[in-house]
Protein backbone atom coordinates (compact mmCIF):
# COMPACT_ATOMS: atom_id res chain seq x y z
CA UNK A 1 0.00 0.00 0.00
CA UNK A 2 1.64 3.41 -0.81
CA UNK A 3 0.06 6.85 0.43
CA UNK A 4 -0.88 8.94 -1.87
CA UNK A 5 0.22 12.52 -1.80
CA UNK A 6 -0.98 16.04 -3.24
CA UNK A 7 -0.27 20.01 -3.26
CA UNK A 8 -3.09 21.63 -1.59
CA UNK A 9 -3.37 25.24 -3.09
CA UNK A 10 -4.57 27.49 0.30
CA UNK A 11 -7.60 29.85 -0.19
CA UNK A 12 -6.90 32.91 2.13
CA UNK A 13 -9.99 33.86 3.69
CA UNK A 14 -8.31 37.45 3.81
CA UNK A 15 -5.45 38.01 1.38
CA UNK A 16 -4.09 40.89 3.27
CA UNK A 17 -3.57 38.29 6.41
CA UNK A 18 -2.57 35.27 3.95
CA UNK A 19 -4.62 32.78 6.55
CA UNK A 20 -7.28 30.23 6.52
CA UNK A 21 -8.72 28.90 9.55
CA UNK A 22 -12.09 26.94 9.47
CA UNK A 23 -13.05 24.23 11.77
CA UNK A 24 -14.26 20.26 10.80
CA UNK A 25 -16.81 18.32 12.68
CA UNK A 26 -15.88 14.53 11.30
CA UNK A 27 -18.35 11.67 10.00
CA UNK A 28 -17.55 8.75 11.69
CA UNK A 29 -19.03 6.47 9.32
CA UNK A 30 -16.66 8.39 6.65
CA UNK A 31 -13.48 8.40 8.87
CA UNK A 32 -14.82 4.69 9.91
CA UNK A 33 -13.80 3.87 6.20
CA UNK A 34 -10.32 4.40 6.49
CA UNK A 35 -9.69 1.80 9.57
CA UNK A 36 -9.16 -1.89 8.91
CA UNK A 37 -11.90 -4.05 9.01
CA UNK A 38 -12.86 -6.01 12.40
CA UNK A 39 -12.41 -9.07 11.05
CA UNK A 40 -8.93 -8.14 9.75
CA UNK A 41 -9.79 -9.25 6.06
CA UNK A 42 -9.53 -5.84 4.52
CA UNK A 43 -7.42 -2.80 4.66
CA UNK A 44 -9.14 0.22 3.09
CA UNK A 45 -6.54 2.98 1.95
CA UNK A 46 -5.01 5.48 4.69
CA UNK A 47 -5.86 9.25 3.72
CA UNK A 48 -4.19 11.18 1.48
CA UNK A 49 -1.29 12.87 2.91
CA UNK A 50 -0.71 17.01 1.63
CA UNK A 51 1.32 19.67 1.64
CA UNK A 52 0.76 23.38 1.31
CA UNK A 53 3.51 26.30 0.91
CA UNK A 54 2.22 27.46 4.26
CA UNK A 55 2.45 26.14 7.88
CA UNK A 56 -0.49 24.25 9.84
CA UNK A 57 -1.82 24.53 13.42
CA UNK A 58 -4.42 22.01 14.72
CA UNK A 59 -6.27 22.49 18.22
CA UNK A 60 -8.16 19.53 18.94
CA UNK A 61 -11.63 21.01 20.38
CA UNK A 62 -13.32 17.32 21.26
CA UNK A 63 -12.29 13.55 20.21
CA UNK A 64 -9.05 12.38 19.36
CA UNK A 65 -6.75 11.73 16.53
CA UNK A 66 -3.20 10.95 15.28
CA UNK A 67 -1.14 13.16 13.38
CA UNK A 68 1.49 11.65 10.65
CA UNK A 69 4.27 14.27 9.29
CA UNK A 70 7.70 12.51 8.27
CA UNK A 71 8.47 9.28 10.62
CA UNK A 72 6.30 11.17 13.65
CA UNK A 73 2.41 9.74 14.48
CA UNK A 74 1.29 12.16 17.16
CA UNK A 75 -1.73 11.23 19.40
CA UNK A 76 -3.76 14.05 19.73
CA UNK A 77 -6.85 15.23 22.49
CA UNK A 78 -8.98 17.81 23.37
CA UNK A 79 -7.06 20.63 24.13
CA UNK A 80 -3.92 19.45 22.07
CA UNK A 81 -2.27 21.51 19.42
CA UNK A 82 -0.01 19.92 16.91
CA UNK A 83 2.11 22.46 14.12
CA UNK A 84 3.12 21.32 11.03
CA UNK A 85 5.97 23.15 8.38
CA UNK A 86 5.95 25.04 5.40
CA UNK A 87 5.83 21.98 2.22
CA UNK A 88 5.64 19.56 4.86
CA UNK A 89 3.59 16.16 4.05
CA UNK A 90 0.93 15.05 6.95
CA UNK A 91 -2.26 13.57 7.29
CA UNK A 92 -4.33 12.69 10.15
CA UNK A 93 -6.60 9.95 11.30
CA UNK A 94 -9.42 9.73 13.95
CA UNK A 95 -8.80 7.99 16.47
CA UNK A 96 -12.04 6.54 17.33
CA UNK A 97 -15.65 6.97 16.40
CA UNK A 98 -16.23 9.74 19.25
CA UNK A 99 -17.52 12.87 17.74
CA UNK A 100 -14.25 14.76 16.82
CA UNK A 101 -14.03 18.24 15.87
CA UNK A 102 -10.78 20.66 15.60
CA UNK A 103 -9.82 23.86 13.94
CA UNK A 104 -7.79 23.82 10.87
CA UNK A 105 -5.46 27.21 11.21
CA UNK A 106 -3.26 27.61 7.64
CA UNK A 107 -0.54 30.88 7.56
CA UNK A 108 1.99 31.81 4.80
CA UNK A 109 4.65 33.53 7.47
CA UNK A 110 6.50 34.87 4.50
CA UNK A 111 3.75 37.36 4.24
CA UNK A 112 4.78 38.72 7.82
CA UNK A 113 8.45 39.29 6.90
CA UNK A 114 9.38 43.19 7.17
CA UNK A 115 12.51 45.34 7.96
CA UNK A 116 10.88 45.52 11.87
CA UNK A 117 10.30 41.70 12.52
CA UNK A 118 13.36 40.30 10.12
CA UNK A 119 16.05 39.48 12.40
CA UNK A 120 13.10 37.66 14.84
CA UNK A 121 11.09 35.99 11.72
CA UNK A 122 14.13 34.37 10.27
CA UNK A 123 14.14 32.08 13.10
CA UNK A 124 11.63 30.79 11.27
CA UNK A 125 13.09 29.80 8.06
CA UNK A 126 12.90 26.28 8.40
CA UNK A 127 16.72 25.61 7.09
CA UNK A 128 17.26 22.33 8.19
CA UNK A 129 14.21 21.50 9.94
CA UNK A 130 10.11 21.91 9.60
CA UNK A 131 8.52 23.88 12.60
CA UNK A 132 7.17 20.59 13.22
CA UNK A 133 10.14 20.16 15.37
CA UNK A 134 8.51 22.37 18.00
CA UNK A 135 5.81 19.75 18.89
CA UNK A 136 7.86 19.30 22.38
CA UNK A 137 6.87 22.55 23.35
CA UNK A 138 3.07 21.66 22.81
CA UNK A 139 3.68 18.24 24.69
CA UNK A 140 5.91 19.53 27.63
CA UNK A 141 5.26 23.02 27.80
CA UNK A 142 1.43 23.21 29.48
CA UNK A 143 1.19 26.91 29.43
CA UNK A 144 2.51 27.48 26.12
CA UNK A 145 0.20 25.02 24.23
CA UNK A 146 -2.70 26.59 26.40
CA UNK A 147 -1.86 30.20 25.24
CA UNK A 148 -1.41 29.07 21.50
CA UNK A 149 -4.42 27.50 21.51
CA UNK A 150 -6.51 30.54 23.04
CA UNK A 151 -4.73 32.56 20.59
CA UNK A 152 -5.86 30.50 17.49
CA UNK A 153 -9.20 30.37 19.16
CA UNK A 154 -9.27 34.09 19.11
CA UNK A 155 -7.86 34.48 15.63
CA UNK A 156 -10.98 31.94 14.57
CA UNK A 157 -13.43 34.12 16.49
CA UNK A 158 -11.84 37.24 14.97
CA UNK A 159 -12.34 35.74 11.47
CA UNK A 160 -15.71 34.59 11.38
CA UNK A 161 -17.16 37.50 13.51
CA UNK A 162 -14.91 40.57 12.12
CA UNK A 163 -14.76 43.90 13.69
CA UNK A 164 -13.22 46.67 12.81
CA UNK A 165 -9.58 46.67 13.52
CA UNK A 166 -10.18 42.63 12.39
CA UNK A 167 -6.64 42.60 10.59
CA UNK A 168 -4.59 44.31 13.69
CA UNK A 169 -6.19 42.13 15.90
CA UNK A 170 -5.63 38.93 14.01
CA UNK A 171 -2.13 40.14 12.94
CA UNK A 172 -0.92 40.60 16.91
CA UNK A 173 -2.33 37.37 17.51
CA UNK A 174 -0.34 35.67 15.17
CA UNK A 175 2.95 37.40 16.09
CA UNK A 176 1.93 36.47 19.66
CA UNK A 177 2.00 32.65 18.90
CA UNK A 178 4.94 32.75 17.12
CA UNK A 179 6.63 34.64 20.49
CA UNK A 180 5.45 32.15 22.30
CA UNK A 181 6.96 29.35 20.12
CA UNK A 182 10.38 31.56 19.81
CA UNK A 183 10.81 31.99 23.44
CA UNK A 184 9.17 28.18 24.74
CA UNK A 185 12.11 26.42 22.12
CA UNK A 186 14.41 25.60 24.56
CA UNK A 187 15.84 22.22 23.18
CA UNK A 188 16.86 25.36 19.77
CA UNK A 189 14.64 23.77 17.34
CA UNK A 190 14.69 26.55 15.44
CA UNK A 191 17.42 28.82 13.05
CA UNK A 192 19.69 30.68 15.32
CA UNK A 193 22.70 31.66 12.96
CA UNK A 194 23.27 34.70 11.06
CA UNK A 195 20.24 36.26 10.24
CA UNK A 196 21.87 38.57 7.46
CA UNK A 197 23.93 36.38 5.91
CA UNK A 198 21.45 33.95 5.24
CA UNK A 199 19.16 36.46 3.13
CA UNK A 200 22.42 36.88 1.40
CA UNK A 201 22.94 33.37 0.76
CA UNK A 202 19.08 32.69 -0.07
CA UNK A 203 19.74 32.66 -3.85
CA UNK A 204 22.09 29.35 -3.70
CA UNK A 205 19.75 28.07 -1.15
CA UNK A 206 17.06 28.13 -3.72
CA UNK A 207 19.42 26.99 -5.99
CA UNK A 208 20.00 24.05 -4.24
CA UNK A 209 16.41 22.77 -3.62
CA UNK A 210 15.46 23.58 -7.03
CA UNK A 211 18.56 21.18 -8.45
CA UNK A 212 18.79 18.30 -5.76
CA UNK A 213 18.44 15.78 -9.07
CA UNK A 214 21.87 17.39 -10.75
CA UNK A 215 25.58 17.80 -9.86
CA UNK A 216 25.98 21.07 -7.36
CA UNK A 217 29.35 22.29 -7.65
CA UNK A 218 30.63 25.01 -4.52
CA UNK A 219 31.99 26.87 -8.13
CA UNK A 220 28.72 27.09 -9.95
CA UNK A 221 26.56 28.17 -6.97
CA UNK A 222 29.17 30.61 -5.48
CA UNK A 223 29.07 32.17 -9.01
CA UNK A 224 25.48 33.03 -8.18
CA UNK A 225 26.19 35.12 -5.54
CA UNK A 226 29.30 36.79 -7.28
CA UNK A 227 31.65 35.19 -4.48
CA UNK A 228 34.74 32.99 -4.96
CA UNK A 229 34.38 29.93 -3.59
CA UNK A 230 36.59 30.00 -0.35
CA UNK A 231 34.34 33.51 0.33
CA UNK A 232 31.17 31.32 0.06
CA UNK A 233 32.02 28.40 1.64
CA UNK A 234 32.93 30.47 4.81
CA UNK A 235 30.03 32.29 4.23
CA UNK A 236 27.87 29.04 4.02
CA UNK A 237 29.17 27.70 7.23
CA UNK A 238 28.89 30.61 9.03
CA UNK A 239 25.40 31.20 8.32
CA UNK A 240 23.79 28.02 8.80
CA UNK A 241 26.17 26.06 11.30
CA UNK A 242 27.07 23.18 8.55
CA UNK A 243 28.89 23.00 5.49
CA UNK A 244 27.71 23.47 1.80
CA UNK A 245 28.21 19.47 1.25
CA UNK A 246 26.85 18.77 4.57
CA UNK A 247 23.52 21.09 3.45
CA UNK A 248 23.45 19.40 0.15
CA UNK A 249 23.28 15.70 1.18
CA UNK A 250 20.80 16.68 4.20
CA UNK A 251 18.63 17.90 1.73
CA UNK A 252 18.48 15.06 -0.72
CA UNK A 253 18.21 12.54 2.09
CA UNK A 254 15.28 14.47 3.25
CA UNK A 255 13.79 14.89 -0.51
CA UNK A 256 14.49 11.18 -0.54
CA UNK A 257 12.63 10.57 2.77
CA UNK A 258 9.66 12.16 0.86
CA UNK A 259 9.33 10.29 -2.34
CA UNK A 260 10.39 7.19 -0.32
CA UNK A 261 6.68 8.04 1.88
CA UNK A 262 4.40 9.11 -0.84
CA UNK A 263 5.16 7.45 -3.72
CA UNK A 264 5.47 3.84 -5.26
CA UNK A 265 9.05 3.71 -5.88
CA UNK A 266 12.07 1.73 -5.49
CA UNK A 267 15.05 2.83 -3.37
CA UNK A 268 17.22 3.35 -6.25
CA UNK A 269 15.07 5.20 -8.03
CA UNK A 270 14.63 7.70 -4.70
CA UNK A 271 18.32 7.76 -4.54
CA UNK A 272 18.69 8.68 -8.29
CA UNK A 273 15.65 11.11 -8.36
CA UNK A 274 17.77 13.20 -5.69
CA UNK A 275 21.27 13.20 -7.81
CA UNK A 276 22.48 9.81 -5.54
CA UNK A 277 23.22 8.01 -7.85
CA UNK A 278 25.85 5.97 -5.64
CA UNK A 279 23.86 3.05 -3.71
CA UNK A 280 26.33 2.63 -1.70
CA UNK A 281 27.00 6.39 -0.73
CA UNK A 282 23.30 7.20 -0.67
CA UNK A 283 22.39 4.35 1.76
CA UNK A 284 25.67 5.62 4.50
CA UNK A 285 24.18 9.01 4.24
CA UNK A 286 20.80 8.04 4.73
CA UNK A 287 21.57 5.31 7.81
CA UNK A 288 23.39 8.52 9.10
CA UNK A 289 20.86 11.07 9.51
CA UNK A 290 17.82 8.34 10.13
CA UNK A 291 19.60 5.64 12.59
CA UNK A 292 18.33 3.01 9.72
CA UNK A 293 18.35 1.85 6.17
CA UNK A 294 15.48 3.34 3.56
CA UNK A 295 13.88 0.60 4.02
CA UNK A 296 13.55 0.26 7.43
CA UNK A 297 12.57 3.75 6.86
CA UNK A 298 9.64 3.01 4.56
CA UNK A 299 8.35 -0.28 6.25
CA UNK A 300 7.83 1.67 9.55
CA UNK A 301 5.40 4.12 8.32
CA UNK A 302 3.72 1.17 6.69
CA UNK A 303 3.51 -0.94 9.64
CA UNK A 304 1.89 2.15 11.67
CA UNK A 305 -0.56 2.45 9.05
CA UNK A 306 -1.68 -0.67 9.39
CA UNK A 307 -2.24 -0.83 12.86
Amino acid sequence: MTAEIHHEHVAYQNPFLAIKIWRIDSDPERDRAYRRDKDGQRKVPFPAWNYHDEIEFLLILRGEMTAYYGEEQLPLRRGDVALFGSAEPHTTLQANDAPLSYLVFQLNLRKYWDQSTMNNMMHFAEIIRPLSALNYIFRENRAARAQVASLIRGIYKEMNDPQIGCELAVSAMIKTILLMLLRSDGRKRLHYHDHLLYERLRPALHHVEEHLHEKLSVETVSGLLSMSGTHFMKSFKKALGMTFTEFVVFKRIKRAEQLLLTRDISIADAAAAVGMSNLGHFYRQFNRLNDCSPKQFRDRLRMEQRE
